[in-house]
């Protein structure tokens, strides 16, 4: 195994939305360790070195602020465009539209969802997360892409909101 450049970015990034303020990640010969300064305000150094004698530091920019808790706690709230409401990305990671590659995605625009409707899947370390809708009503846009990397709280779709 061998980090790759993008491994190290998707790893720094996963460290900056968790509560850590450490990783320490040992593999094939590979070391990686990540540290956060101080209280999560400064820049994120990386280094991976294959060799005690060599080393690459790699500088992530500053955790961006964490959302209000009530933000945080639902994962779909209003939307900038008038009468919608945003689903969003309750984590970071590679977002999926279909159960399976060739499947047809969980929902389209014009499907109508429940609060437990499973509207894609978040990759997380080879682990595979359910999203739920989290509000009743029709589907209207779909932002997120099959396959893209996704932000926590990044908005995937925008929903038309029904009573039920």
């Amino acid at each position: 195994m061998s980090f790759t450049h993008d491994d190290v970015q998707r790893i720094i990034q996963l460290l900056n939305t968790s509560h850590f303020d450490e990783l320490h990640l040992e593999a094939d010969g590979i070391k990686l360790d990540l540290r956060r300064n101080g209280a999560g305000a400064a820049p994120l150094a990386a280094s991976v070195s294959s060799a005690p004698t060599r080393s690459v530091d790699v500088a992530a920019p500053a955790p961006a602020a964490l959302p209000s808790v009530s933000s945080a706690a639902s994962g779909a709230g209003a939307s900038s465009v008038a009468g919608l409401l945003d689903v969003r990305a309750p984590m970071l990671g590679v977002f999926y539209r279909s159960p399976k590659p060739g499947a047809d995605p969980f929902v389209a625009p014009g499907v109508k969802v429940k609060p437990d409707t499973v509207i894609g899947i978040i990759e997380v370390m080879k682990l595979m997360n359910s999203v739920a809708a989290e509000v009743s009503g029709e589907v209207v846009e779909v932002l997120a892409k099959d396959g893209d990397l996704v932000e926590y709280d990044q908005v995937l779709m925008r929903v038309r909101a029904t009573q039920g």
